[in-house]
């Protein structure tokens, strides 16, 4: 008895040290998994500078190249963080994707994008802004583009590390602004272009939330105030998709093919054209299939919604990553460009690996970091379904793509973010107008009164003043912050 009495406090002595460590474990899992995506993040800056060295060679500049192209990448894996949540957030928010699922498109329709149709607002973003000329000597055009990429990076950081959708191209823009500002005074800067970039943060955000509140009444209008929704959803939702598949067609075209033949603007609509015509007939007979069965009420259309949602979210990746990618690896172009010729007046033509950076770049910040400001956008501004979400990503995709195809480098947050805006103020519009009619048809129905109305407002108005005001800081602050890098590297650099 003695024996087994032993045998058993043995045991639990045992027990208790396993337990010890499997605790030990735990905490320690726990406390290393933060650094997780810090490390891969970290790994990544140093391959993207090791392999600029080994692509540019043994030139004189090849240290400063590959200075630079940290830099670049240390901004890329910012904007995969920040910016491409505005792009899977509508179709995360609308539970339309998993969080895996949106991260996954996201990653190949983004790097597809900035490696197939990034080139020309890559040029906009590294000479546009600035005057080169005035700028004097080469070093002092490799300071100003080298202290634009820390500056937009390090703000776009600090304002992920908050959770405030900033727009990347706010901050690049500033950010090269400030740094020529610095280097040669207020005459550096092409303030004409400077100016329509400015309009563009103006008309982007609205032209985003017109033309998702328009796709929205035409989905209210034809499909939803119906009475039978399921028939008229089987007849419009096909023509929906075929919009989309036209209008990346067109892109497509006109962008990616451009680089293997010549294609004009006319040829890539009519591309687009017959693609939307297409994939028009092809999903009138899948949606049928969907729709048997289904009962004739709201909840059922957000299944014969999904398939355009998750669509428009790749085409929204696509359109992001042709134009945001000259965020990250323009000013890095215009480095590389300078560094080789000697001249800061050439025309800048883009090496592979440095669009590789910027895809990359991307792909990863979305995949490390990007879940926080998904949720954000998708589900704290406005309730989404699938109907709304696709509303909201078709509009930002068409805008965008727009935009990319003029090589004007517009702020896909704040054409996301726009569209959000959009479709809740819609709502808001339709929910009052709505009542209204019916109050009127029942005089008899006690009116709803004014701080009620206020009440069950759709949209977050303190999320309209928070985004309003990180908006307007973005662009002098980098500026600001821009300028001192610019001073401190001259120093440096002698």
């Amino acid at each position: 008895m003695a024996q087994n009495d032993l045998e058993a406090r043995h045991l639990d002595t045992l027990d208790r040290d396993l337990g010890r460590f499997s605790k030990l474990e735990l905490a320690t899992a726990y406390v290393s998994r933060p650094l997780v995506a810090p490390g891969i993040a970290l790994a990544f800056v140093l391959l993207a500078g090791l392999g600029s060295l080994m692509a540019f060679g043994q030139a004189s500049n090849g240290l400063v190249v590959a200075i630079a192209a940290v830099f670049g990448a240390y901004m890329a894996l910012n904007i995969g963080a920040n910016d491409v949540a505005n792009n899977m957030g509508p179709a995360v928010g609308a539970n339309a994707l998993t969080m895996g699922g949106a991260i996954a498109i996201a990653v190949i329709f983004e790097t597809a994008g900035a490696l197939i149709a990034g080139g020309d607002v890559v040029g906009t973003i590294s000479k546009g802004i600035i005057a080169p000329e005035s700028l004097g000597t080469q070093q002092v055009f490799i300071w100003a583009m080298m202290a634009a990429l820390l500056s937009s990076a390090l703000w776009v950081n600090l304002a992920t590390w908050i959770g405030a959708p900033v727009s990347t191209t706010h901050s690049v823009v500033g950010g090269v602004m400030g740094a020529g500002i610095a280097a040669a005074g207020f005459s550096a800067v092409s303030w004409p272009t400077m100016g329509l970039i400015a309009a563009s943060w103006v008309i982007s955000p609205l032209l985003g939330g017109l033309i998702a509140a328009g796709f929205l009444w035409f989905i209210k209008a034809r499909i939803i105030y119906r009475d039978d929704k399921i028939a008229a959803a089987r007849i419009w939702v096909p023509v929906l998709i075929g919009i989309m598949a036209g209008a990346f067609s067109s892109y497509l075209a006109l962008k990616g093919l451009s680089k293997v033949i010549k294609i004009s603007f006319g040829t890539s609509l009519v591309i687009g054209l017959l693609i939307g015509l297409a994939c028009w007939m092809v999903m009138i007979p899948v949606v049928r299939r969907q729709a048997r069965g289904l009962e004739n009420r709201n909840k059922s259309l957000k299944i014969l919604f999904g398939i355009p949602l998750v669509v428009s979210a790749a085409l929204l990746s696509f359109a992001h990553g042709a134009n945001d990618v000259a965020n990250a690896v323009g000013p890095l172009a215009a480095i590389v460009q300078a560094s080789q010729s000697g001249s800061v007046t050439e025309a800048v033509s883009i090496p592979f690996w440095v669009m590789l950076i910027g895809a990359f770049g991307l792909s990863f910040g979305l995949f490390l970091f990007g879940p926080k400001l998904i949720r954000m956008v998708g589900s704290q501004i406005t309730k989404l379904n699938p109907m709304r979400a696709y509303c909201v990503s078709l509009s930002a995709a068409l805008t965008v793509i727009v935009a990319s195809w003029l090589g004007l480098p517009v702020s896909s947050t704040h054409i996301a973010v726009g569209a959000i805006f959009g479709v809740g103020f819609f709502r808001e519009w339709d929910a009052e107008r709505r009542l209204r009619a019916t109050q009127g048809a029942a005089p008899e129905r006690p009116r709803v009164a004014s701080d009620e109305r206020r009440r069950r407002k759709l949209v977050r108005r303190s999320h309209v003043m928070t985004i309003a005001a990180a908006w307007v800081i973005t662009v002098p602050a980098a500026a600001f912050l821009s300028g001192a890098l610019f001073l401190m590297l001259q120093a440096i650099g002698g």
